[in-house]
């Protein structure tokens, strides 16, 4: 499963910076998000942790944050503020803000989703060597 969720998150990763050329911002910021949801998930998976099953598991990594591996101990709050802001868009990221009329294409401006993307190109990349692989 591990093996799996890594080369899934590495996919999921060359899909949002596909996105980003195609200025597909929402799509950037979707598959960025789920890029390191699955990223951690193999983390956890990694050390023996059960995960929550929901799209922000940034909670489980403080919970058991002596069992992560060093790199990733001093970069918890940075991998949950990521976690969760991505993972709170995620629905508009797919649909819009349709109260307001805004759809997928128009909720998010090339900043966000550049900042994101990188971001999580980081944070994907130091999940992949705490557990031995390379990006």
């Amino acid at each position: 499963m591990v093996q799996d969720y890594l080369y899934r998150a590495r996919r999921c990763l060359e899909e949002a910076a596909l996105a980003f050329e195609k200025e597909d911002l929402a799509g950037t910021v979707r598959r960025s998000q789920e890029a390191l949801e699955l990223a951690v998930k193999a983390v956890l998976r990694s050390v023996g942790v059960e995960y929550p099953r929901e799209h922000d598991v940034g909670g489980a990594l403080t919970a058991v944050d002596e069992k992560l591996p060093r790199e990733l101990r001093t970069r918890v709050a940075e991998l949950r503020a990521l976690l969760t802001e991505p993972a709170r868009v995620r629905g508009p990221a797919f649909y819009g803000y349709e109260r307001e009329g805004v759809p997928p294409r128009k909720a998010f401006s090339r900043d966000y989703a550049q900042e994101t993307l990188s971001q999580v190109t980081d944070l994907v990349g130091a999940c992949l060597r705490a557990v031995g692989q390379v990006m």
